[in-house]
């Protein structure tokens, strides 16, 4: 009598440590009970055991052929991470349309002779006319006519990035503006001369110092855009 009592309450137990474990398997993995209980009748866990022995072999089965199924239906839904992970928009992408467009003519330029007539180791090789050193960057220096757009404006030009008016130039007059690039060859593989609509971000008070253009590259929310402007200089 002892005996079928404690044969009777293993397997209650173990009845009830296989509900437990396929309720967090379900909740886990989206596999329902009834599935389970199918697969586990398929492979006769079902059996009635008549003794200690067999009934200890039984928890044993189940356990396994639990973190078996487990391990199976895991694999099955498993998604890559670059599945998974949403790619973030690209600057172009986002919402324009409530900022002012302008009408530009860019070219490019750079710090050296061809565009400057200076050369390295000028005391004003790539300072701007603002005081800043040129740079490329998510923000980067870019020449304008004040008049029309004021030293510390920024303007979105897609293709480029954002442009901070921190120069000027003897042939940059009304709508035209001249965009910073390290090279001469990135000037011309990169940009060449383009008519397009550019949008005003902010407008200039006549000032910019070096502090806020560092706080504009590195602002946090803005680093996995960053990354497009960095990536062929890293």
């Amino acid at each position: 009598m002892k005996k079928i009592k404690t044969i009777s309450r293993r397997a209650v137990t173990a009845f009830l440590f296989l509900v437990a474990l396929s309720v967090t398997f379900q909740s886990i993995s989206g596999v329902e009970a009834s599935t389970i209980h199918n697969w586990l009748k398929e492979n006769n866990i079902y059996a009635t055991n008549e003794n200690d022995d067999k009934n200890e072999s039984l928890i044993k089965k189940i356990g396994l052929s639990f973190k078996n199924l487990n391990f199976q239906s895991a694999t099955q839904t498993l998604v890559s991470a670059e599945e998974a992970v949403e790619k973030p928009l690209s600057l172009e992408e986002l919402d324009w349309e409530q900022y002012e467009a302008h009408t530009v003519h860019a070219t490019g330029y750079t710090a050296g002779y061809e565009s400057t007539g200076k050369h390295p180791g000028d005391p004003s090789y790539g300072i701007t006319y603002s005081g800043l050193k040129v740079k490329r960057d998510l923000y980067s220096t870019i020449a304008a006519d004040i008049s029309v757009f004021p030293i510390g404006t920024i303007l979105f030009i897609p293709g480029y990035g954002y442009g901070v008016v921190a120069d000027i130039g003897g042939a940059i007059k009304g709508n035209k503006i001249d965009l910073y690039f390290d090279t001469v060859d990135e000037v011309f593989k990169d940009w060449g001369k383009r008519t397009i609509d550019v949008y005003l971000v902010k407008k200039g008070d006549g000032t910019l110092s070096e502090e806020e253009l560092t706080s504009l590259n590195e602002d946090k929310s803005m680093q996995v855009f960053r990354q497009k402007y960095l990536g062929k200089k890293q």
